[in-house]
């Protein structure tokens, strides 16, 4: 008797855990708050939401990378905010796909990565993720890997996929399109011109002579000019090849709404045609409606370009609180609404009373530690202010600064600021040329100067990287601040 009664209060503790919020207010923030698009409309998934169904949610993350960022969180938030009104989530993780190469956004075939590689980058992605995601309690989410069935998949299942969809389909695709298309400047009004035309080879290779043939005396289409091909026309991009795998990586990516049998998923604007390949498949197989949500991407307003590496904007979630705290306040003034609204889970009003706020400094110091305090804890999140502002207001290099182990005692502008991990010359000349590199005060503009190096100097690029300089073989640089 006794222990069917714990059965059954086992059995009521499970379904209270399972009861799914239908708070009007908390619906509409899902529905609105750093949403692109829903499909096929907001509205019909609101009625479900509504409903009381408890829906089966997912996020798929390609581990491209070891880390986790602030570009992930916009769409980690919104399934967070599936999880907390009483939702099934599962974070999927793409160790397959992943070895295929998403082409969204890419001019040139992405570099395959190993499963070894893969590995590596996924060790700590579920460890990432539960800053935002709860793998545990009353409504845990769930981990799941895409290899589990892409593995497992026979040639036949591939065709049969591949039945569903069209080459046609597939060209449409805005960076397939670009691939297979020339740019060239006319040398009178300096127009710019795309010019779709397969220009390949059956080798893979650009055919030469065709292109000048079609390139021969070319009309400019704004001015009328015949640019002579060799001499008068500029050729700013030539076309690269398409492989043919990734043209199957929406197929891998779509076939994983079948085998997880979800309601909805939550991706990125930039993944919608792979997030309709699902539906359409969840169509055809399952005879299933699935919903797709897509997050805005946090992008700088003004270039349109994804923080990233090579512009070192981008802000990891396992940053350490003070190297965190650092790159936000390193962001452009630009970005601050943005990574408010998209990256926190800051009320909407007090978002847009950061945007207005008159000093983009004080700003960045809310976002910067609201940003850490929810990725770490607003403990840190103090501590972490209280050292900025020592630090950088108060214009005091950092005691703590990583040091820069260096091969020779004398070098370069150029080849001591490549020394931090800078990747590009180009990259490193701006930064030397716009006065941003300091050697123990000194401005250096000369990228050419031969610099004496006096071990313990310190080092500044920019207001928020420092480092100090000491003799030795090698370099492993860490810089403090970002």
């Amino acid at each position: 008797m006794a222990g069917e009664l714990d059965d059954a209060r086992g059995t009521i503790k499970a379904l209270e855990a399972m009861k799914v919020s239908t708070d009007k207010v908390r619906v509409r923030e899902l529905l609105t708050r750093s949403i692109a698009a829903i499909l096929p409309s907001t509205d019909a998934l609101e009625k479900r939401l509504r409903s009381g169904e408890r829906l089966r949610v997912y996020l798929g993350i390609d581990p491209t990378s070891p880390h986790l960022h602030l570009g992930h969180a916009v769409a980690l938030l919104t399934l967070h905010r599936f999880q907390k009104l009483g939702h099934e989530v599962i974070l999927l993780v793409g160790d397959f796909t992943a070895r295929i190469g998403d082409p969204t956004d890419k001019l040139s075939s992405r570099q395959p990565l190993s499963e070894k590689e893969v590995a590596a980058n996924m060790r700590t992605f579920k460890k990432q993720a539960t800053k935002l995601i709860a793998f545990a309690g009353k409504n845990p989410a769930r981990l799941a890997f895409n290899s589990t069935w892409h593995d497992k998949m026979k040639f036949g299942g591939l065709i049969s996929l591949a039945q569903k969809f069209t080459v046609q389909q597939m060209l449409k695709r805005d960076m397939f399109k670009k691939r297979l298309s020339f740019t060239f400047e006319c040398s009178s009004c300096k127009n710019v011109q795309v010019i779709y035309q397969d220009p390949f080879n059956e080798n893979g290779n650009i055919n030469e002579e065709g292109k000048k043939e079609f390139f021969k005396d070319r009309a400019c289409e704004k001015c009328g000019k015949i640019n002579h091909f060799g001499s008068e026309l500029k050729e700013i991009s030539a076309p690269k090849p398409i492989g043919l795998h990734e043209f199957l990586y929406p197929l891998m990516q779509g076939y994983d709404s079948v085998a997880l049998d979800v309601d909805v998923e939550v991706g990125g604007n930039d993944q919608l045609f792979n997030m309709l390949a699902g539906r359409t498949l969840m169509s055809a197989l399952k005879q299933k409606e699935k919903f797709v949500v897509t997050t805005k991407l946090l992008v700088d307003a003004s270039t349109g370009k994804k923080l990233s590496k090579t512009e070192q904007s981008l802000v990891n979630l396992d940053e350490e609180p003070n190297n965190m705290f650092g790159k936000v306040m390193a962001l452009p003034d630009r970005m601050i609404p943005a990574v408010a609204e998209l990256s926190t889970t800051m009320p909407m009003d007090e978002v847009k009373t950061l945007s207005k706020e008159q000093n983009p400094r004080d700003a960045k110091l809310t976002l910067a530690h609201e940003v850490v305090s929810l990725y770490h804890s607003p403990a840190k999140a103090d501590a972490a202010k209280e050292k900025w502002i020592k630090t950088f207001s108060e214009k005091s290099a950092p005691t703590d600064a990583p040091e820069l182990q260096l091969a020779r005692k004398e070098i370069s502008a150029l080849d001591l600021v490549l020394a931090t991990g800078i990747k590009s010359k180009s990259e490193a000349r701006r930064l030397i040329t716009q006065s941003a590199v300091e050697l123990d005060g000194k401005v250096l503009t000369d990228s050419a100067e031969i610099l004496q190096i006096k071990s313990g100097a310190m080092l500044r690029i920019g207001k928020h990287r420092f480092w100090k300089l000491a003799d030795g073989k090698g370099s492993h640089p860490v810089a403090h601040g970002l």
